[in-house]
């Protein structure tokens, strides 16, 4: 089956389109790549959350522990 192009004075007949299928190799290694990057994302943000979940403790025991002192030496 061929289809004839009109383009102003010429015509373009094409007998044969060859269709390209998508490159599945490299959609799977992008879906795979975005896949880890919020896998990494995520557990950033974890230990972010359980780093600042800790550190009102720590800063009290660091408070105490100044308060006797005076700070003049």
């Amino acid at each position: 089956m061929s289809r004839t192009f009109h383009h102003g004075e010429r015509r373009i007949r094409v007998t044969g389109v060859q269709r390209q299928q998508p490159d599945t190799r490299r959609i799977a290694r992008a879906i795979i790549a975005l896949a880890l990057a919020q896998d990494e994302a995520d557990a950033k943000a974890e230990f972010e959350r359980r780093k600042n979940a800790k550190s009102p403790r720590s800063s009290k025991v660091d408070k105490s522990d100044n308060t006797g002192s005076g700070g003049a030496s």
